[in-house]
């Protein structure tokens, strides 16, 4: 049997884990306000005069307001000089004022009125109303939200809608490279994961379901100091794990079956993602041979992950090893069907990712997974997924790669 597999009930592994959340630093406001003074020299150079954060994400990396989005306009605009400015409906004023980190005016309004006109005349307020003016949409704003503001600024003659533009360069610029901060929390969430899969992995026996695994998965994140539990998991066993993001009907645990757990949780909002893939008993030669080359070529893309290097030619590096072992070629199956690796953090997939057509150079401070699966329909699956980031001296793991097929977790 592979070491640490199958050892132990549920409630022992539970009783194995502790809160791991102590001495944990949230976001400062001063970084807050040091990312709104990135964001606004990012915007000066490019030309942009307002950016509107939508509830979610960006909204929260920028002003610690922690909302989520809804078919309701909430968000702030953020000019290129000035104080923000919040937008959200007049019944909710008191609960997000309770949820701001930075603190700015709320512009309110009620449920019969336009929060896209409401805009418009917060951007006149601004002295923003110029024909030549430039305004950013938040580029994870629904359709509704973006189409609403251009409607509402063309009826007010205040903007050429023509000079509505992706906020990204802004949103993304600030957000790809990560501070001390930033690292340490996902570094936090990484090892809290890493121990759930420990425990996941000990509790296994013949003929249990992937929903139980799910659960106590869930309950482990909860236990090791994850308010929310899991953020997701999937898991999967036998062919199934041939399938990336899983199957209708999950088959049961056989014995000698191949095990694929992938999971995560949120620390301050921070993601953690690690997928683990071992064998419930006696890993056949062609398990043995599989479960290497898809190391290989995790082990090849960080190897090229250095400085300056464009995120695409990691994809390249560790594409190479898997299309030499005889599978693909490029996204053909069997082989690796997706790009190796995206950037983590507040979301847990966001820029720049590991593609071939990524060309951003890499840079201190950037976050990835790294997780060229190999997919072998009809038979298995093998995803190895650790994140890295980048430091002065290149790459570094957030959390070892497993050490081998027979003992994944350095128990031996």
């Amino acid at each position: 049997m592979t070491i640490g597999v199958g050892t132990q009930t549920q409630q022992q592994a539970l009783d194995g884990l502790t809160n791991m959340t102590q001495g944990v630093e949230a976001i400062s406001l001063a970084e807050y306000q040091m990312r709104i003074a990135k964001a606004q020299g990012l915007m000066q150079k490019a030309g942009i005069d307002a950016l509107y954060l939508n509830a979610g994400t960006n909204l929260y990396y920028f002003t610690g307001t922690k909302w989520y989005a809804s078919e309701r306009m909430v968000g702030a605009i953020l000019p290129a000089k000035g104080e923000l400015q919040y937008i959200a409906p007049a019944f909710e004023l008191d609960t997000l004022q309770g949820f701001m980190v930075i603190k700015g005016h709320v512009n309110t309004w009620h449920e019969d009125e336009s929060p896209y006109a409401l805009f418009a005349e917060v951007i006149n307020k601004m002295g923003l109303s110029a024909k030549d003016v430039t305004i950013g949409i938040d580029e994870s704003s629904a359709f509704f939200i973006s189409n609403g503001i251009a409607n509402a600024l063309s009826a007010s003659n205040s903007v050429n809608i023509n000079k509505l533009v992706d906020a990204k360069p802004i949103t993304a610029g600030c957000r790809m490279q990560k501070s001390a901060t930033e690292l340490a929390l996902i570094q936090r969430a990484m090892d809290m994961t890493l121990e759930v899969h420990k425990a996941a992995a000990s509790i296994l026996y013949e003929g249990i379901t992937t929903d139980e695994v799910t659960r106590f998965i869930d309950a482990a994140h909860r236990k090791v100091g994850a308010a929310n539990g899991s953020y997701f998991c999937i898991v999967l066993f036998g062919e199934d794990s041939a399938y990336p993001h899983g199957v209708v009907s999950p088959k049961a645990l056989s014995k000698n079956d191949t095990v694929l757990i992938d999971t995560g949780c949120q620390l301050h909002g921070y993601n953690s993602d690690i997928t683990r893939t071992y064998v419930f008993g006696e890993p056949s030669a062609r398990q043995r041979e599989l479960w290497q080359i898809e190391q290989d070529a995790q082990f090849a893309a960080f190897a090229a992950a250095q400085l300056g290097t464009p995120c695409g030619d990691v994809d390249v590096a560790a594409r190479a090893v898997i299309e030499q072992a005889g599978f693909g070629p490029g996204y053909a199956v069997p082989g690796l069907p997706h790009r190796t690796g995206h950037g983590i953090g507040l979301d847990i997939h966001e820029w720049p990712y590991l593609v071939k057509n990524d060309r951003t150079p890499l840079a201190v401070g950037m976050c990835f997974s790294n997780e060229p699966m190999l997919c072998v329909p009809g038979e298995f699956g093998v995803r190895h997924e650790d994140h890295f980031y980048m430091t002065e001296q290149g790459p570094k793991w957030f959390t070892l790669p497993a050490k081998s097929i027979d003992d994944p977790f350095y128990l031996g």
